[in-house]
């Protein structure tokens, strides 16, 4: 039983494993469920992943019950031996090899106007199938290839550019292969690959290209070397603000929130957040959509912007800012407590005036200062706490407000 030869229509030609719930798809390919749904679900255009013809899109997946009689017949009479689950890991291994001559066929193909669509959609074909295929992909280059492909889109302003979505879907597939993906050779022209990235943004046309354009300039970003973060344009955080605003997909959102995060620590760049209108946004956006991730990222990118003066003032323009950043503090994690509590630190230091520090005082700000001191979190918080309430202190007593402050006392300021 050892060398059982396990029939070829019994494997499913997207995940190369044997079927527990085949279905047929329109074209007459039958593939397990699950895979067909994940390659489905991935797509922006839906075809067949073995004949590249379309899938009508009310077409469904008709379930394969005669093969799926055969298949558990095979398994009850095999007792899924070693011996085939050996054949499997070999198969496996064969077929998910590439040729390298063929995708440097295919590299090419993407340089002649003739060939670069079908050449994307056979390298976007391959990047879905399964991770071995993505490192594969990512050894011979074509992320490389698809980004001049995009620059090239760029240079040209051309939105309708056959093989741009394409493109685009490959490099969020293959970004995070291979450890990350090598731009060594590259680095000349990250300036203008976060550029084209960010064209795309402002480009009309599908919310999916967008959000799989921020994810390859995630990756790009965090690449990048300071001086060539340092040379970003005022252009590139205005788009990556409007799509926060657009409230779309929730990872979309967090990647340009990881951009935003990754490209703030540089005064200049903070400035050309705050003229975006960023601290407003950001503080919107954790009203609506209030998520541990998405929180830290905010709160990260706030306390970088709060740094500088215009961005503390428009942060307090917002009538709900204090009050949000004091309510995620003992709430979300330790990260969003540190992050939090600099905020709170940078606009009592630098903007304590009378009219925010009873703005702090009304919404809680003092009080969770207080709770802190109380808590168990670690000592740096408790100390950054009672820096705070020391400095203010005799403000917030004075005030009629401190009668519901109950717990602020002389223990909590010495």
């Amino acid at each position: 039983m050892d060398n059982v030869e396990v029939p070829d229509y019994f494997i499913c030609p997207i995940s190369l494993q044997i079927m527990k719930d085949p279905v047929t798809a329109a074209t007459g390919i039958t593939y397990d469920r699950e895979s067909i749904e994940h390659w489905l679900l991935m797509r922006h255009n839906t075809i067949c992943p073995v004949t590249k013809q379309p899938l009508p899109r009310d077409s469904g997946l008709t379930p394969n019950h005669n093969l799926l009689r055969l298949i558990q017949s095979w398994r009850r009479s095999t007792g899924n031996s070693p011996g085939a689950a050996a054949q499997m890991d070999k198969r496996k291994t064969q077929e998910t090899s590439l040729n390298q001559s063929h995708i440097d066929k295919l590299i090419r193909g993407i340089g002649n106007p003739d060939s670069q669509l079908k050449s994307l959609q056979k390298l976007e074909a391959l990047a879905i199938e399964n991770e071995p295929r993505r490192k594969q992909l990512v050894e011979f280059g074509v992320h490389n290839a698809a980004l001049h492909f995009i620059m090239q889109c760029h240079r040209g302003k051309n939105t309708n550019a056959s093989g741009l979505p394409e493109a685009l879907h490959v490099l969020y597939l293959i970004r995070n292969s291979s450890n990350g993906l090598k731009l060594s050779q590259m680095e000349d022209v990250i300036g203008e690959i976060i550029e084209a990235f960010s064209w795309v943004l402002g480009c009309d046309g599908e919310t999916l290209n967008k959000t799989h354009a921020i994810f390859a300039m995630k990756m790009v970003v965090r690449k990048a070397k300071s001086a060539q973060l340092r040379m970003l344009k005022p252009e590139f955080f205005q788009k990556l603000v409007d799509y926060v605003k657009q409230r779309g997909n929730k990872q979309g959102i967090n990647a340009a929130l990881q951009v935003m995060l990754d490209s703030s620590p540089w005064g200049r760049n903070r400035i050309m957040l705050v003229e975006a209108g960023a601290p407003f946004e950001l503080i919107e956006l954790e009203l609506k959509s209030p998520e541990k991730k998405t929180t830290e990222l905010i709160l990260g990118i706030l306390f970088h912007l709060c740094s500088c003066a215009d961005g503390r003032a428009q942060f307090l323009s917002h009538a709900a800012g204090v009050a949000m950043v004091s309510r995620r503090i003992l709430k979300v994690s330790p990260a969003a407590d540190d992050r939090a509590m600099l905020i709170l630190s940078l606009i009592s230091k630098f903007s304590g005036t009378n009219g925010v520090l009873l703005e702090m005082l009304r919404v809680g700000a003092a009080a969770k200062l207080c709770l802190v001191i109380q808590s168990n979190r670690e000592s740096h918080l408790k100390d950054k706490a009672r820096e705070i309430l020391r400095t203010h202190s005799n403000a917030w007593k004075a005030s009629p407000e401190c009668l519901n402050l109950p717990t602020l006392t002389s223990d909590d300021v010495c």
